[in-house]
């Protein structure tokens, strides 16, 4: 099966322009594609991780990446799926994410002269005078057509500010760039960034001629991919200081049965034989399919060490065994003891299962909350310094476990 014809049948392509085209590209290794992230957190997180994925299949086909980082879109924010206008960010704040990105990209896709290039739109948007653009970008766009983009409409109710009404004609531009400057022949991206890339390669043929060969496609996942990247307490992290490899281990192994197989397909690198033949899997083979998708992909983010420790500690916990040895631990230090204890309420933000002492609360009324196995009758417990000494072993509903220390 050859790369375009498998990429259809994992489930990634959703809307393409000049398929065929495409199709040769991709296939003989002829792409040099990019793919955008605005660098809005320190760390990538699993929402990022379907295009991390592509970029290394399509590079394993020879197809160059550029990963460009949004530091110039990210002064104004992408309005794609919010109801709301993101945060200002510091230019300071913006490079160091950027920073930041780059370390954790290292891992999925090689970099280096004829390799994978990463660049930042800072690097030239920031450089544009208004005037300029207003004549060179902003005659090539219809507000019409515009005003009917999904990313727009969505924002009209509540208003949209000018500010980020500017947001595709920069996206538009860095195409334009790239195109021009780095022999990039191929954008990909979210089904919520259609609108945005259309205008990109409209942008190219309007400036450049008919005869520009400016290739749009988009994931079929992507915008999905965002919701993947949320729990009910937080963001799930490709940083291992902000979400452990068992944690992450634990995300993907507790995905619903319905998605097990899906993930496998878009993600993960096994053979697709070998997932064909897991198309049937019922019951348990279901959880068994999980422990494959969780392994892989802790292999894949944190190297296979950690995989087999997050998988051996999962195992280890859901067996009932005693083997915390790979759990994720908070120290807790003497001074934040009152009298020689801890409030459970406090011991549980403190190791970030709860947000509040209002959302720990909650959790042990509803009696989702256990300390050394036993369910936390109210939440007037504490945890003594004793306890503390020997560590003990915090569970949050069936699945989430942590430990505390003293330290």
């Amino acid at each position: 099966m050859k790369l375009y014809d498998e990429l259809v049948a994992r489930g990634l392509i959703a809307q393409v322009t000049n398929e065929e085209e495409i199709r040769e590209m991709i296939d003989n290794g002829k792409a040099t594609f990019y793919i955008g992230f605005d660098p809005t957190a320190d760390s990538l997180h699993v929402g990022h991780f379907m295009a991390l994925c592509l970029m290394k299949r399509l590079q394993m086909a020879g197809n160059r990446p550029i990963a460009l980082i949004g530091g110039g879109t990210a002064m104004i924010g992408d309005p794609s799926g919010r109801t709301d206008m993101r945060s200002m960010m510091t230019k300071e704040t913006i490079d160091h994410n950027c920073a930041c990105f780059k370390k954790q990209m290292e891992r999925f896709i090689e970099f280096g002269e004829g390799k994978a290039q990463m660049v930042n739109n800072a690097d030239w948007l920031l450089d544009l005078n208004y005037v300029d653009v207003l004549r060179e970008v902003g005659a090539c766009f219809s507000v019409n057509n515009m005003l009917r983009a999904e990313c727009y409409k969505q924002r009209m109710e509540k208003g949209l500010s000018f500010l980020e009404f500017n947001y595709m004609i920069m996206q538009s531009y860095d195409f334009y760039y790239l195109y021009q400057n780095y022999g990039c022949n191929m954008q990909f991206g979210g089904n919520d960034q259609w609108s945005n890339m259309l205008g990109g390669t409209e942008l190219i043929r309007r400036k450049l001629g008919k005869d520009a060969h400016a290739m749009t496609i988009t994931l079929l996942l992507n915008s999905e991919g965002k919701k993947m990247g949320k729990t009910a307490s937080g963001a799930v992290w490709l940083d291992p200081n902000k979400t452990s490899p068992f944690d992450f281990y634990q995300y993907w192994r507790n995905v619903e049965d319905a998605d097990v197989l899906k993930c496998i397909r878009m993600l993960t690198f096994l053979p697709m034989e070998q997932i064909d033949a897991m198309s049937d899997w019922k019951d348990a083979q279901l959880n068994t399919a999980k422990e494959i998708l969780a392994y892989e992909l802790t292999k894949l983010v944190h190297g296979e060490e950690e995989a087999e420790k997050a998988q051996a500690a999962a195992k280890a916990l859901f067996a009932g065994g005693g083997d915390d040895a790979n759990m994720p631990t908070t120290e807790i230090s003497a001074d934040r003891l009152t009298d020689g204890k801890i409030g459970i309420l406090n011991l549980m933000v403190a190791c970030g299962l709860a947000a509040s002492n209002g959302e720990a609360r909650r959790l042990v009324q509803q009696g989702g909350v256990f300390v050394n196995d036993v369910k936390v009758p109210d939440h007037t417990m504490a945890v003594t310094l004793d306890m503390l000494k020997d560590g003990v072993k915090l569970r949050k509903g069936k699945k989430v476990f942590h430990k505390a220390i003293l330290g």
